[in-house]
């Protein structure tokens, strides 16, 4: 398992906003390169967006799936990049002071992927997701700038 947290100084609400945007995830999350199409309806669960990922000309076509959301506290997604791997990835939102304490939570979401994620892949994808949650930080503040200055 890999666990990232950070502080967000936008509150729950604002956070959530963004990842109920599944346009937005192609702007945070590290390796996603474009988000293609979306479910109505996300995040309800089962909902899914299609998802392009990769570095430079290597790319991969699949789909994220929203399996549990609790509105504006946590969303939990099933993440694909076949052949790759899939990944389940638990993200809680719990205040603090005037903004948010976000706790990203990523674990194998198939038997095969939990063959391959050793300790040495854990410490890879925290990183990732360290500057995945850094990117999402930014994006939530300046959305809330906007919404506040408008």
């Amino acid at each position: 398992m890999a666990v990232s947290e950070t502080y967000i100084a936008a509150p729950p609400e604002k956070v959530f906003d963004v990842l109920s945007d599944p346009d937005s995830y192609g702007d945070w999350v590290v390796g996603s390169k474009e988000v293609r199409d979306a479910d109505p309806g996300w995040p309800a669960p089962g909902t899914r967006f299609h998802h392009t990922v990769g570095f430079g000309p290597l790319t991969l076509e699949d789909h994220t799936v929203c399996k549990r959301c609790e509105r504006p506290t946590m969303i939990e997604l099933q993440a694909k990049s076949r052949p790759l791997g899939t990944a389940r990835v638990r993200l809680d939102l719990q205040p603090e002071g005037r903004g948010t304490r976000l706790r990203m939570r990523e674990d194998a979401g198939d038997a095969l992927t939990a063959f391959v994620f050793n300790p040495i892949t854990h410490l890879l994808v925290r990183g990732r997701n360290e500057e995945s949650l850094r990117r999402l930080a930014e994006l939530a503040v300046r959305r809330r700038a906007a919404t506040d200055a408008g």
